[in-house]
């Protein structure tokens, strides 16, 4: 749902204690979601084969068919007898400010699908919003299979107090937040961002239409936004932003350029209704990141 105003004209800090607003939302749009997939179909379409190792109910039949025809892999998705899939139910404003309410259903029980059947080669994890102990666990795993890890908490960082959240980034690849997420970090944490950056091998912090910023240790570069050619629905342009960034990783490519892709990529999603919507033509990728950054992609 897509809410044509801001929040912040709606919202009065003043009455935050006895909150009651409506939002009117002209467009209602129903899509198939959720971080794993949403990842999964952009690294599809970008040439990957990833594994999406995840929890759903018994309401998955139209899901699973959607999957099947864009060849995304289901092997590793566990179904649960008598649970619904986890599902959101998301209104956004026109400054990408979103307010969230989500039933987790069979999420809750994610750690039943285990690392340990994954027996496929993997380069690269992402260890992103699910059930609390699916996402320690999966953490743990990668790390002791050695495969390159990425922390990706999302809204599922309140699940974590400081000595839990460092145990889940400590050794990690690349620790990737968006800006509000960062700074309850720090809270949670109590460190600072120096000592966080040394925990992990590189932080990267989204910032919407304000690009991202890459911290590696005591450097700390800016990653430039692409701007969008329209701004049709933000919804998603995270998880679009980390599929291009493990898309260059992957690819050998070093972790600025990743960045970039992965920046390029969100904003090619925001241009688009959905969180799976995305397509490309050919050449489109390569030529937008050059325009965008002035340099060839690979």
């Amino acid at each position: 749902m897509v809410f044509r105003g801001r929040f912040k004209d709606v919202i009065l800090p003043d009455k935050i204690h006895m909150l009651n607003v409506a939002f009117h939302v002209p467009e209602l749009r129903r899509s198939f979601g959720g971080t794993a997939a949403n990842i999964a179909f952009t690294l599809k379409l970008l040439g990957e084969d990833p594994i999406i190792l995840a929890t759903v109910g018994d309401d998955f039949d139209a899901y699973s068919e959607w999957l099947r025809r864009h060849e995304i892999r289901q092997d590793h998705i566990l179904r649960l007898p008598g649970e619904a899939t986890a599902g959101a139910y998301i209104t956004t404003d026109l400054d990408d400010n979103q307010i969230i309410g989500f039933h987790p259903g069979a999420m809750d029980r994610a750690h039943e699908a285990r690392l340990e059947d994954v027996e496929a080669p993997l380069r690269l994890g992402i260890v992103s919003p699910n059930g609390r102990q699916a996402m320690l666990d999966a953490a743990r795993g990668l790390k002791e299979r050695g495969v390159a890890t990425l922390i990706d908490p999302g809204q599922g960082l309140p699940l974590f107090d400081g000595e839990a959240l460092l145990g889940l980034l400590q050794g990690a690849e690349i620790y990737v937040v968006n800006d509000y997420e960062w700074q309850l970090t720090l809270e949670t944490t109590g460190l600072p961002a120096e000592a966080i950056a040394e925990r992990v091998g590189a932080v990267i912090v989204t910032r919407g239409e304000r690009g991202s910023t890459l911290r590696r240790g005591a450097e700390v570069l800016e990653i430039p936004p692409v701007p969008a050619r329209e701004v049709v629905d933000p919804t998603g342009c995270g998880d679009a932003y980390r599929a291009g960034l493990i898309c260059g990783l992957c690819r050998g490519l070093d972790l600025e350029r990743s960045a970039r892709l992965g920046s390029l990529l969100g904003a090619l999603l925001v241009e688009r209704h959905g969180t799976q919507s995305l397509e490309l033509r050919p050449g489109e990728l390569q030529e937008r990141y050059q325009a965008a950054f002035g340099t060839p992609l690979e």
